[in-house]
């Protein structure tokens, strides 16, 4: 009998430091997750939100109206992919989407290419 409440006292305590090095870990792991949420929010506000990627590039050309009138027609059609208009010298540019990888952008590349056969993809930096 004396043995059984030595076992039940050895267990006892075992599961006891199991549970205090289980809690140690679960704060360890809340505090690491709260340190990467901030470098990510740091990181974010230095890069302005943006990171590498890629953008569809549906026209170029020197006048500044043609540029505004093709980002206003694709974005008549295609109100849910977001328009840019660039000047990047001489030409005014207009570029859509912001795609973190090069297949999202070749699956829209292939849904607007009846509208707009010349577009191709090009890198840039996207909005995240």
């Amino acid at each position: 009998m004396k043995s059984i409440y030595i076992l039940l006292l050895v267990v006892l305590i075992g599961f006891s430091q199991k549970r205090l090095s289980a809690q140690e870990n679960q704060t360890t792991v809340q505090l690491k997750v709260k340190e990467l949420i901030a470098k990510k929010a740091e990181y974010h506000r230095i890069t302005g939100g943006e990171s590498d990627g890629y953008r569809i590039k549906i026209h170029f050309g020197v006048d500044r109206n043609i540029a505004s009138n093709i980002r206003g027609k694709f974005s008549s059609k295609y109100n849910d992919i977001k328009a840019y208009e660039d000047y990047q010298q001489p030409n005014f540019v207009v570029l859509v989407g912001d795609f973190k990888t090069k297949l999202e952008a070749f699956e829209v590349l292939k849904k607007i290419q009846g509208d707009f056969p010349s577009a191709f993809i090009v890198k840039s930096k996207v909005r995240v």
